[in-house]
């Protein structure tokens, strides 16, 4: 995975995470089950959306996001690999997604320091995947990871973060969308052995992604934001 495809991922992850949220506190479409979030858990779910983004590739052992944690990374990788049958396989699938957002609720909910080693992880794959390295350095880009995940992990210790099973699953959506956007697509319906795949990105790293993919996330990331945080959302979510 090149720099620019993950940053794709990422920025494609948090942006579905903002298009939803409105939609999360209707009743009328939620019914019991609808939300109530402060603008801090908003944001939070917008950097676990830009993380989540990445796991799918976590079956990609020379990808980008195996070296987010040096040797540990590039050995769960190996691993996740080998058990799911190759890139763009069993963790590209809409399984994969909702187990995943099951797993770090469950986290959430239940395990304290398993769900910050998990959020750690995530906001991890985040940077990594944004690219804002030190370019030819990838020790100090490591640290600079590290640091910043761990400066995110203590800011967001103390939220409430129940409802993360959302911005998880959106994450990984998101991933899958782009992915089924190029050439190979992605086992949506795993096991099913089945591959969606609509090319209107005929290749990765291409210009497209750079010039135009690239820009118009970001520009929603940001108009989306504007338009939740400044007022689209109830008042009773701005806490």
């Amino acid at each position: 995975m090149s720099a620019v495809m993950g940053r794709t991922h990422a920025l494609s992850g948090a942006a579905l995470w903002l298009a939803v949220v409105p939609f999360l506190g209707r009743e009328d479409w939620l019914g019991t089950y609808a939300l109530s979030l402060s603008s801090h858990q908003v944001i939070a779910g917008g950097v676990v959306a830009a993380g989540a983004g990445l796991l799918p590739d976590i079956d990609h052992p020379n990808g980008r996001i195996a070296n987010t944690l040096g040797p540990v990374s590039r050995t769960i990788c190996r691993w996740v690999s080998r058990a799911s049958g190759g890139h763009r396989h069993a963790t590209h699938s809409l399984v994969f997604a909702l187990a995943m957002g099951v797993a770090m609720s469950l986290l959430a909910d239940h395990s304290r320091y398993g769900w910050w080693a998990a959020l750690f992880v995530l906001v991890g794959f985040g940077l990594r995947g944004l690219g804002l390295d030190f370019e030819g350095h990838e020790f100090w880009s490591g640290l600079k990871d590290c640091v910043t995940a761990g400066i995110a992990v203590y800011l967001m210790h103390g939220l409430d973060m129940g409802f993360v099973a959302y911005p998880v699953v959106l994450g990984c959506l998101g991933h899958l969308i782009g992915d089924c956007l190029t050439p190979r697509g992605c086992l949506l319906l795993w096991p099913v052995h089945w591959r969606m795949e609509v090319v209107l990105v005929p290749r990765t790293d291409g210009r497209a992604e750079r010039m135009v993919v690239v820009p118009l996330l970001a520009c929603a990331i940001v108009v989306m934001t504007v338009h939740v945080l400044g007022g689209a959302l109830p008042s009773h979510w701005l806490r």
